[in-house]
């Protein structure tokens, strides 16, 4: 299944221009790597955001989220957002800013 390009384009513009971003296909959709780390990404029509562990609980609460779980053994500290929950590039740019700051806070890889 082909992954949402114009979701891609609406992190593209949140992320702007950073040192140390690569952009890869990857999960059947595109991912956004910063320094190595994967940051955020688009499976299907959801978000990919990866967060700090210890903040999952709190993320899942929100409206429009759930575990990113491609293998049976979801990960704390990655979730998917759904389209519900990026109606406006303010909602995008809101968790593509959550997750570049803990991709940016991770070793260089």
């Amino acid at each position: 299944m082909a992954f949402d390009e114009r979701l891609a384009d609406r992190i593209r513009g949140s992320l702007g221009r950073r040192k140390g971003l690569v952009e890869k296909k990857m999960f059947g959709g595109v991912a956004f790597l910063l320094n190595g780390n994967m940051c955020v990404g688009v499976h299907k029509s959801d978000l990919i955001v990866r967060l700090a562990p210890e903040a999952t609980d709190a993320a899942l609460a929100r409206a429009h989220t759930r575990r990113f779980d491609l293998t049976g053994r979801p990960m704390k500290g990655w979730i998917l957002v759904e389209q519900g929950g990026l109606k406006t590039d303010a909602q995008v740019s809101k968790w593509v800013q959550v997750a570049a700051k803990y991709a940016g806070s991770l070793p260089a890889k």
